[in-house]
């Protein structure tokens, strides 16, 4: 282990249990996408504290820069919790009704936290071989997310690289999944409302059935694109609304179906939006309904360079050893930090968080738990890879 690498475990370890109280408090206190102003005023009068340069957004979240001179390295973390409840019973449990981090930002944060405080002190002793950007973004989990917000503001300007974790409760604490090329998908979200003339259930004929036509788009899309689209794509139409009528013999004059468009490949998805549009008005046509379609571009697939993944690789080899890394699959996830790397090479690690022997939870669900060994792993794993960069 380098001495930089050395530096870094022994601050982290210094400011562990520092760390870990500032995660139960973010997780204890969620706040959902655009609102994460306590969260933001938070990490920002802890990173002022340790002398690193702090700049506020007007939406929440802010730019932090520390060292002097030489190439630039981003790290990113995301701020938002989920509108689910939370259904554990830590004392550390959300106070906040309906909302709950319960998809892990509250570890990134305080992971992206930890690395910043390690990197300060690297800065300060002149072992920092260029300078770091602390990316502390709003809204990760709302389409298109605050990583555009981020982009607007001049996030990435001169950067050359940007890494970050993401929390996977399917690996287990002290290892870190790291996947070249193809890490999850494209996500757009998909909100079709239908119109037609309504009337009695036993006069068909008279009406726009609007109810059937509904039936056939939801059943019809996904086999359509599928055909439509290089099967190599990966495509995936999934449905998360569907909604029609109030009784049984009446044939409603209004209709919603609203879902997400999923796929692996960036060259189809590029075009996915005109060829949806197109196949929705067809496939609604013969029935005389009318169909005004929503349609909102998420995020892009998160690619990770190869560089960028040589550098977390060695990182985490710095910090857990050689077996500390292990592969993972594409996923069809969305995770706007594919935002990012249409911009600039960077890369994404899959950050365990189970316990290992313990039970395998999922994201976006309100039982979420993660061993908090991973915010060390994680803070140290972020600090290493921008070190890894500067060579």
């Amino acid at each position: 282990m380098s001495e930089a690498h050395e530096l870094v475990a022994t601050v982290l370890e210094k400011y562990a249990t520092e760390l870990l109280e500032f995660r139960r408090d973010l997780h204890a206190h969620p706040e959902l996408s655009w609102s994460e102003a306590r969260t933001t005023e938070l990490v920002a009068a802890r990173l002022e504290q340790a002398g690193i340069r702090v700049r506020r957004l007007p939406r929440n979240g802010m730019i932090a820069e520390l060292g002097e001179s030489g190439p630039v390295v981003a790290l990113r973390a995301d701020l938002d919790a989920l509108p689910v409840d939370d259904r554990t019973d830590d004392p550390w449990a959300s106070t906040v009704p309906g909302v709950a981090h319960a998809c892990g930002h509250d570890v990134h944060t305080t992971a992206l936290l930890g690395a910043g405080l390690a990197l300060a002190e690297l800065a300060d002793r002149s072992m920092l071989k260029g300078r770091v950007r602390l990316l502390f973004q709003p809204a990760e989990e709302v389409m298109p997310g605050g990583a555009l917000e981020m982009l607007s503001r001049e996030a990435l300007r001169g950067v050359e690289r940007i890494f970050c974790l993401h929390c996977d409760p399917t690996v287990d604490v002290g290892n870190v999944g790291l996947r070249e090329g193809p890490l999850t998908g494209a996500a757009d979200a998909l909100d079709v409302h239908l119109v037609g003339k309504g009337g009695h259930t036993s006069r068909p004929h008279l009406t726009e059935d609007l109810t059937f036509a509904l039936g056939k788009l939801v059943t019809e899309l996904p086999a359509v694109l599928s055909r439509r689209l290089d099967p190599r794509a990966g495509v995936s139409v999934v449905w998360g609304l569907i909604r029609a009528g109030a009784i049984h013999n009446v044939i409603p004059a209004t209709g919603r179906v609203a879902g997400t468009v999923r796929m692996l490949d960036a060259v189809a998805w590029a075009g996915a939006e005109d060829l949806v549009r197109e196949l929705v008005d067809q496939i609604v046509a013969p029935y005389g309904v009318r169909a005004e379609t929503g349609y909102v571009r998420g995020v892009p697939p998160v690619v990770n360079d190869h560089a960028a993944i040589g550098a977390m690789g060695r990182a985490v080899a710095a910090v857990l050893g050689p077996e500390g890394a292990v592969p993972t699959l594409q996923s069809l996830g969305g995770e706007d930090f594919g935002w990012y790397l249409e911009h600039v090479p960077g890369a994404m690690g899959r950050l365990g968080t189970r316990t290992p022997g313990g039970p395998i939870y999922d994201l976006h669900q309100g039982d979420l738990r993660i061993d908090e060994r991973a915010i060390g792993i994680g803070a140290a794993v972020l600090a290493g890879a921008a070190v890894e960069s500067f060579g």
